[in-house]
């Protein structure tokens, strides 16, 4: 396809929603057609499970596999309706979250199987893979302390232990694919995490003419 699909992920509160409204602000600024998104949501249904699937009440007690299935039947009706539709047409599509949360969280976190898991994923998505993963990391204390104001179900209800676990199979996922992982330190400020970046742009600007123009004008 055409367009360039940028996924952001990461532990709890390291900067995704943030970073995703400023770099698809300049993103935007620098003549690309934009797509900023995220999951679970960005459809209807999909908005429909993110309250099912994040809300602390009523606290219902579900397994990581009945996450993990919610979550991609989410992440199906996104890129059947969102994702593919923007690439197919030449956008950049920016996600706040995407299939390797899933294996983070429902896989490493909650100890589903991670083959079973990425073959759910295959599944939900046809195949779709980004082309470009940003991996905001920051220790687990300072991520949580950061969503003290925006607790979900996964801070109410997981230990720390879990969100070390969710943490160390981000890392191991980066570590596997460097071709598409770029690491970036999320404990820096908006600003800096924000040219960070945009410099790894430079991975995928052949793709689309305008990620150069972005990346010559750097916040």
């Amino acid at each position: 396809m055409p367009g360039v699909f940028i996924t952001l992920e990461g532990p709890d509160g390291s900067g995704k929603s943030s970073l995703l409204r400023r770099l698809s602000a300049h993103l935007a600024a620098a003549g690309c057609d934009v797509v900023a998104t995220r999951e679970p949501g960005s459809t209807p249904l999909g908005e429909q499970v993110r309250r099912l699937v994040l809300d602390t009440e009523p606290k219902i007690d579900r397994t990581g596999l009945a996450d993990a299935l919610l979550f991609a039947a989410s992440r199906a009706q996104h890129v059947a309706d969102v994702i593919r539709p923007a690439l197919e047409r030449g956008a950049v599509v920016v996600c706040d979250r995407y299939a390797d949360s899933s294996m983070a969280y429902q896989g490493a976190g909650s100890g589903l199987p991670m083959d079973e898991l990425a073959a759910v994923q295959r599944f939900a998505t046809g195949g779709l893979v980004p082309d470009l993963t940003i991996l905001l990391d920051l220790p687990v204390e300072v991520g949580l302390s950061r969503k003290s104001a925006e607790v979900t179900r996964f801070e109410a209800f997981q230990d720390r232990a879990y969100h070390e676990r969710v943490r160390a199979a981000f890392l191991a996922f980066a570590a596997a694919e460097p071709g598409r992982y770029v690491t970036l330190d999320a404990t820096q400020d908006e600003a800096a995490v924000l040219a960070d970046a945009v410099a790894t742009l430079e991975r995928v600007a052949d793709r689309v003419p305008c990620l150069r123009d972005a990346i010559g004008s750097r916040p």
